[in-house]
């Protein structure tokens, strides 16, 4: 899969980014001239401009964002994508099928990016070295754009759940605004393209999920939903994920369209308690490649 492979370099490029700041703290004391930082595409970042008397803080966001630029464009060269194997085109999947039952889960986060509370679960999932999925509100991520940068940066999956957030049908036409828009927005401003879908609400008969088969996403839905969106106390919402806990399954939760306090604060446990049960953590496209590549080996058996 080439999302694999394309998320060890950016990681590299935010640890640096560690390093650079440091340096900038000592060029508050000793004049430098202004230089300048060639990306891997070759494009120059002149660190001098972004630096220039500026506050440390102001310094150091200002090259934050153009080193993000700088791996956005050359996402865009790369043609990174975050797509499920060509078997999972059109199809409905609310789990991974595997064969083994390995002890495999992927956690899900929806209608970000949201102020606050997606950047808190990026945090926890650093922490935790954990790789999520985010289906992405397409007007949402055009409002909060360095967000939708950083999930991707920091090797997690993005993908479309339209641009509104609509429940009522859809014609053709709307579907199509609603989710080719959204893929756009996200190529735009991540350098991704990705075929993979979720319906808001789970809604299959309002016109959108249609579209998006048709056009051949893999429609995600989950085995396991949270209902945080109603916003249940952190004992409940904790328990909401783990009762429906299985191998190959897909959590719901949101780190968006609302005030997801309650999953942040719960999100740490989940994590310590799928462990403790021994599960290990993958992204979507990674538990359907795993599907995927035990279903080819029982084929090839028995031919």
């Amino acid at each position: 899969m080439g999302s694999k492979k394309s998320f060890i370099w950016p990681e590299k490029v935010l640890l640096g980014l560690a390093a650079l700041s440091a340096t900038l703290c000592v060029g508050l004391i000793i004049p430098i001239k202004p230089n300048v930082f060639m990306g891997k595409s070759g494009q120059a970042i002149d660190v001098g401009s972004v630096v220039a008397s500026q506050p440390i803080q102001l310094r150091i966001e200002g090259l934050k964002d153009a080193m993000l630029t700088s791996w956005q464009q050359q996402a865009k060269t790369r043609g990174l994508a975050h797509s499920a194997p060509k078997r999972f085109e059109g199809a409905t999947i609310d789990r991974a099928k595997l064969a083994k039952g390995e002890k495999v889960i992927a956690l899900t986060f929806d209608d970000g990016p949201w102020p606050t509370y997606t950047g808190e679960v990026l945090d926890i999932l650093k922490a935790n070295n954990i790789k999520g999925t985010f289906f992405v509100v397409g007007q949402n991520l055009k409002s909060f754009p360095d967000l939708g940068k950083r999930v991707v940066a920091e090797g997690h999956i993005i993908a479309n759940h339209t641009w509104h957030h609509w429940y009522h049908h859809m014609n053709p036409q709307v579907a199509a605004y609603e989710i080719d828009r959204t893929s756009d927005q996200i190529y735009q401003i991540t350098g991704v393209r990705t075929t993979l879908f979720r319906p808001p609400g789970g809604i299959m008969n309002n016109g959108v999920a249609a579209y998006a088969k048709n056009k051949k996403y893999s429609l995600i839905m989950w085995s396991s939903d949270s209902n945080d969106y109603s916003r249940p106390g952190i004992p409940r919402l904790i328990n909401n994920v783990m009762k429906e806990a299985k191998p190959g399954g897909i959590v719901l939760m949101h780190d968006g369209g609302g005030n997801r306090s309650n999953t942040v604060k719960a999100l740490p446990q989940i994590i310590q308690n799928f462990r403790k049960q021994g599960y290990r953590f993958l992204t979507v496209p990674e538990l359907l490649e795993m599907e995927d590549k035990q279903q080819g080996v029982v084929t090839a058996k028995k031919q």
